[in-house]
């Protein structure tokens, strides 16, 4: 009976190579493609080197935008990190070709020179929109993204000893990081459309960085 002890082994390592060339095989791209890409208006917005700039402008590249604001206490740091680490283990030609974008919810903070030091604690090449909250609000609705401000602090949380710009900071504080966003990621190709979103768990889970490769494929050009 050895020479059949021989076959099921030698069947048992067909089959062993069989799952490991099919583990191996790309899996498909996750998130949510839409299903017609929307053109992104011209909302006039500001960059973080204070130059005016359009919600629709790629600069010819792919990008990921993502809505947040620089007081935001956990989601935002923690995404921009995830990022951070996706772009930074792309090749140099697949950097060149992406632009990760924060688009911030909180402009009266989040002033042109705020956001850009915010930014280049994660990297230089990260850039980053403000504007009027008019502005932020209609390209957050453009692109599907929830924004809502925060609620007034109520009357009787400011009966305190604290000195009024104390008071002051505190509420300010307060209200930032009540302020309720998206937490998506959206990919938008060189022709300024957006074509496909991530959930935050998405991002998480390290999906979008193992997509980051195809997508460049995808929508680069």
């Amino acid at each position: 009976m050895k020479w059949l002890t021989v076959v099921l082994l030698a069947l048992a390592a067909a089959l062993g190579g069989l799952l490991v060339f099919r583990s191996g095989a790309a899996a498909p791209l996750g998130g949510t493609v839409l299903d017609t890409p929307v053109a992104l208006p011209q909302l006039g917005l500001t960059d973080d080197a204070g130059r005016p700039a359009t919600l629709a402008d790629s600069d010819g590249r792919m990008r990921l935008v993502f809505y947040g604001f620089v007081r935001c206490p956990d989601v935002c740091p923690a995404t921009l990190a995830i990022l951070k680490e996706a772009y930074e283990g792309l090749e140099p030609l697949q950097q060149a070709k992406l632009r990760v974008q924060l688009v911030s919810v909180d402009p009266e903070f989040d002033r042109p020179t705020v956001l850009r030091e915010y930014l280049n604690e994660f990297s230089a090449d990260f850039v980053g929109l403000t504007g009027t909250m008019e502005s932020i609000d209609a390209a957050a609705k453009a692109m599907y993204v929830v924004n809502v401000a925060p609620l007034p602090t109520p009357t009787h949380q400011n009966h305190t000893d604290k000195p009024d710009a104390q008071k002051a900071e505190d509420q300010a504080a307060t209200g930032a990081a009540s302020r309720l966003h998206g937490d998506q990621v959206s990919v938008v190709n060189p022709k300024g459309e957006f074509v496909r979103v991530y959930s935050n768990l998405e991002v998480v889970n390290g999906i979008l960085k193992r997509d980051l490769p195809e997508l460049l494929r995808e929508y680069g050009s």
